[in-house]
């Protein structure tokens, strides 16, 4: 994994954390608001029923209409009137008991009561009050309210302070989580830039040795003539030649490339182009390449990325589809832009193949098969990284006899 694939992660990892941790709080904060409104009720309910069977023995202390925020959060605060109405048979109020001083206040209650008492309502809210009514012995009714901003300044202040301590808590995690992820994550970007360095270097110091041998070799052969262990010994130091520059180019495909400065190719011409050196090949062993390829695809790139993306399937392709097989080029452009390039060929002994695993490195289904097709094993790992430095993705499936790599960069 490389240093930016390591920041990626860790900006994932972020964003899935903080994602948790809000919908954490807010299930906290949504069933703390809920409990208290539910308890709230209850309450409002119980009173209700004190209000009804004790009306007579009530008495009216004087109260203040202050709402103040100081009130809203103080924990003796309470802003409950309450009014009880009792009629006889026939309607008429015969009785009427409040802590209110409010005249208006008593007037609304009245006209309220009148209305409810002909209504099928028996308990609910009504014009900002909680009321319950209840018949009284000798057919009368009695009707009790209860101003209803005591629960409602109890779920305030309860959703009001849930909203403050989960901002806060979301805004402690962030910096937290960034401040410990950056430690966590040091410790591997260090160890994914030594091991790219390592890589850079050991190529370079091996190349040195591989050509005094491939020399060495050469010389042998001048003078004593060609053997079959002098071929070997070509044929080996030409394919670790192979293997060195394939490992260089996997170090610098990993690089985090500035697209600003790039300028839109020609993708459609670009593709085209890499799979016409592989027409005669095909053609020597019996392979047919179909193309379907959007001639109007363009993409801000550097075009010997896409060249390199498009060679490395078309090679693989033509290696491994079956005898007088078929091959399938295809270029498209997707609705949000950039460009989807896919080749498949036939391939019937497909069907139970680990996909997900070919763009392992060094990863071979059939190691002896893949040895005599003259491939490392880090091809589709470098079409990865190409298709991962664009932003995009690959990805590989079987489906009636063929494989298909479906290759996407934006």
């Amino acid at each position: 994994m490389s240093a930016r694939e390591i920041r990626l992660l860790r900006t994932k990892f972020i964003a899935v954390s903080m994602a948790s941790v809000f919908l954490a709080m807010l299930f906290i904060a949504a069933t703390v608001s809920s409990a208290t409104f539910l308890i709230s009720r209850l309450s409002v309910n119980r009173t209700l029923e004190i209000l009804i069977d004790s009306a007579e023995e009530l008495d009216a202390p004087e109260r203040s209409f202050r709402f103040t925020f100081q009130e809203l959060f103080s924990p003796d605060y309470q802003r409950n009137a309450w009014f009880v109405l009792s009629y006889d048979e026939d309607g008429t109020l015969v009785s009427f008991h409040t802590n209110s001083q409010d005249s208006g206040e008593v007037e609304s209650v009245q006209e309220a009561g009148q209305t409810l008492l002909t209504g099928r309502r028996s308990n609910g809210l009504y014009r900002g009050y909680y009321f319950k009514r209840a018949s009284t012995d000798g057919d009368g009714q009695r009707l009790a309210f209860l101003d209803s901003s005591m629960i409602i300044s109890s779920t305030l202040r309860t959703v009001y302070l849930a909203l403050i301590l989960c901002s806060l808590g979301l805004v402690l995690t962030y910096f937290l989580m960034r401040k410990l992820s950056g430690r966590m994550v040091r410790h591997e970007i260090e160890n994914a830039l030594r091991q790219k360095q390592f890589i850079t270097n050991a190529s370079h110091e091996l190349k040195t040795p591989l050509a005094v041998i491939r020399a060495n070799t050469e010389m042998v052969e001048l003078s004593q003539g060609e053997s079959e262990w002098t071929q070997s010994t070509l044929r080996q130091v030409d394919r670790l030649s192979g293997l060195i520059g394939n490992l260089v180019m996997i170090a610098r495909t990993q690089e985090q490339e500035d697209r600003s400065d790039l300028r839109e190719i020609d993708a459609a011409k670009a593709v085209n182009e890499s799979v016409d050196p592989y027409e005669l090949l095909a053609s020597q062993s019996g392979l047919t390449i179909l193309r379907d390829i959007d001639p109007s695809v363009r993409l801000p790139a550097d075009e010997s990325k896409l060249r390199q993306l498009t060679a490395i399937l078309i090679d693989n392709a033509v290696k491994y589809c079956d005898e007088k097989g078929t091959i399938s080029v295809s270029l498209s452009r997707p609705r949000g832009g950039g460009l989807v390039l896919e080749v498949g060929n036939d391939y019937a002994a497909g069907e139970n193949v680990d996909y997900m695993r070919f763009f392992d490195r060094f990863y071979r289904e059939d190691s002896s098969h893949n040895i005599d097709k003259g491939g490392y094993g880090i091809g589709l790992s470098i079409a990865e990284s190409i298709c991962r430095q664009y932003g995009g993705s690959i990805s590989a499936s079987w489906k009636d006899g063929a494989i298909s790599f479906r290759c996407v960069m934006r």
